[in-house]
């Protein structure tokens, strides 16, 4: 996949605006919620700021030693509901075992819409996912979460012959690595904001709520040691 190619983008939207139609007409009501809060008490009434922030303030106490989250989870369990989720941010991170997104940042159950692949690439599938968090659970921010020491990225900067299908993963990571180069770290906060982008222009549905506001699209970078996450753009 490159970045710059426009019959790239052209089928995504073109699938994408198939999918949403679909939706739509299997009673998903995407246009009736795009913008709309679910319900009084939902978490999707965030603000896409409010929501940027209560990520990174989970992330603080993460890094502090001082989580709240597993409390809460008890609790939600406890309560055993399961009727309904309202999560407020979607993630998209790496598959990587590393990067445990609810953890990083504090947040328990139902509050964030986690999708995970290697290399944290926008496939149609991932968008679609992303998609359908935005538009029908009513998060109200997507976050492109790149991390340190990056396996995905550090083999499409390789180049090198790999078994399987793992290869199909360089293309969509090669707008990066072409920008950064041999630097695999510069390479992975490259790719955080490629990714970004493309959902900022390759989603109907994330585009039209973008435009009134109503999500934010945000890239950023986990440290393994430290543990901190960093807004990239």
């Amino acid at each position: 996949m490159s970045v710059n190619s426009d019959g790239r983008l052209i089928g995504r939207r073109d699938l994408l605006s198939a999918a949403a139609a679909s939706a739509a007409a299997l009673g998903f009501g995407l246009a009736a919620t795009a913008g709309t809060p679910r319900s009084a008490g939902a978490q999707s009434t965030k603000t896409p700021d409010e929501a940027l922030k209560a990520l990174m303030d989970g992330n603080a106490r993460f890094t502090a030693n001082r989580l709240t989250s597993f409390t809460e989870d008890l609790t939600i369990l406890a309560q055993k509901t399961a009727e309904k989720q309202e999560p407020f941010a979607s993630v998209l991170a790496c598959a990587d075992s590393r990067v445990p997104v609810e953890i990083i940042f504090d947040q328990s159950i139902g509050h964030v819409f986690v999708n995970r692949v290697a290399g944290n690439i926008a496939s149609p599938e991932i968008i679609a996912s992303l998609e359908y968090g935005a538009a029908v659970l009513g998060s109200r921010l997507v976050m492109v979460l790149g991390h340190g020491a990056c396996g995905a990225v550090s083999a499409a900067v390789a180049g090198k012959a790999v078994p399987g299908q793992i290869s199909a993963l360089y293309a969509p990571l090669r707008p990066a690595v072409d920008q950064a180069g041999p630097d695999v770290e510069a390479a992975i906060r490259a790719n955080a904001r490629i990714q970004a982008s493309i959902l900022r222009s390759a989603s109907p549905v994330i585009v039209d709520l973008a435009a009134r506001n109503a999500i934010k699209v945000v890239a950023a970078y986990y440290d393994l040691a430290s543990g901190a996450v960093t807004l990239l753009d």
